[in-house]
């Protein structure tokens, strides 16, 4: 974590008005119980402080996560990396937990930090990887990896790619400007790596 206490402390759900429940709305409550239910994540409560961006980022970031045309393990992949490129210890400890339902061995999201010359990918995986890393260094996706993307994602997938990683990388600036701290149960991602 690059802060080690919140800079905008997040909202208890008993402290919530009509406003900071409206922004949450129906995708936030969805998002939630996709992810486990339980207590409400630090990331929504922080995100509530400001009701109409909430709202507005609801129903991009549950297409991104539950909608969209990329397979599940392939989603982790490429948010891991780039929570692990912004340095978000929140974002990558967060989908720690997400990458292991969606089929991530412990081995794969330490492969995942180390990027996609880290040995036992497969071409498209290591290309996966790649896409990611061009995105984060240069807003742009080179013509070998977009042929070599090609081949194997269609427009939609490809676009759902490079709408995750921006998400993703916009997400991970807010959530370290924003001092967001980790969820009960979150593991420390550069203990888990090291472990």
């Amino acid at each position: 974590m690059r802060l080690s206490e919140p800079r905008v402390p997040p909202i208890e759900p008993a402290d919530w008005g009509d406003d900071e429940r409206r922004g949450l709305g129906a995708e936030g409550a969805e998002l939630q119980a996709n992810l486990g239910g339980g207590e409400v994540f630090n990331v929504l409560k922080t995100m509530v402080h400001h009701p109409d961006l909430c709202a507005a980022w609801m129903g991009f970031s549950k297409h991104l996560l539950f909608d969209q045309t990329l397979p599940p393990r392939e989603r982790e992949m490429a948010i891991l990396r780039i929570g692990w490129l912004c340095q978000s210890g929140y974002e990558f400890g967060q989908h720690i937990l997400i990458s292991q339902k969606a089929g991530l061995t412990r081995e794969e999201i330490r492969a995942v930090a180390e990027g996609p010359d880290a040995p036992g990918w497969n071409d498209h995986e290591r290309t996966l990887l790649r896409a990611v890393d061009e995105l984060h260094g240069d807003a742009f996706i080179s013509d070998a990896v977009y042929r070599k993307l090609s081949a194997v994602y269609d427009t939609r997938q490809i676009m759902d790619l490079v709408f995750t990683v921006g998400q993703y990388n916009m997400l991970s600036m807010a959530l370290n400007t924003l001092g967001v701290q980790l969820d009960p149960g979150v593991p420390e991602y550069r203990e888990y790596l090291a472990l």
